[in-house]
């Protein structure tokens, strides 16, 4: 296949999956919208958590909300639970990697704070093991999933839900609904930096 017919399958697919996922989950986009701000608002706290790339996308977020996003604003407290290499391996060597994320969300966490994870294929052990915790502890949670949810999806109070089995394509789907997030939060929060109200 010609390498431009290439870009143009892999472009438009993303740009289907983007179309799709809006038309199917733009309600739920917004609960969970709703929900971050209202934690973050409140002076609650957002753990964001993943594997690999998921685990790149937690700390992007994190730190558009920590610093900013488009609108000058005061920092919002997020923090991804992938970026502590000595928690990370001590975790994984005393106990097991799918503790990694469950450890730190018992440490941290507190009842109305936000668990969000974060996982392409839905099934990835770690992630699941931090949102029951997060459950057990009081967390609020959300996921960013793939496929059909797998099983991260009963465990979160929102789900959203990328419906393919392409990783490269369901990623770049997350990383687009994660700045809406981050815009929606700033707009809810802080609607004078934007010249009008925030509609519910």
């Amino acid at each position: 296949m010609p390498l431009m017919a290439r870009l143009q399958d892999a472009v438009e697919e993303t740009v289907r999956l983007q179309r799709q996922f809006l038309e199917e989950q733009g309600p739920a986009v917004l609960a969970a919208a709703r929900m971050l701000a209202s934690v973050l608002g409140s002076g609650g706290r957002v753990f964001i958590f993943g594997n690999g790339g998921s685990a790149a996308d937690a700390q992007h977020l994190a730190a558009e909300f920590v610093n900013r996003f488009q609108v000058e604003r005061p920092p919002l407290a997020a923090l991804a639970l992938t970026t502590d290499t000595s928690i990370l391996t001590a975790v994984a060597n005393d106990y097991d990697f799918s503790e990694v994320f469950a450890k730190q969300l018992q440490a941290l966490g507190r009842p109305g704070d936000v668990a969000w994870g974060i996982s392409t294929s839905g099934g990835s052990p770690n992630v699941l093991q931090g949102l029951k915790k997060a459950r057990e502890l009081g967390l609020k949670t959300l996921a960013l999933g793939g496929r059909d949810g797998g099983e991260m999806a009963p465990l979160a109070d929102v789900a959203l839900i990328v419906r393919s089995r392409n990783t490269p394509r369901v990623q770049e789907v997350h990383i687009t609904i994660g700045h809406v997030l981050c815009d929606l939060v700033d707009f809810q929060l802080y609607p004078e930096k934007f010249g009008e109200k925030a509609g519910q």
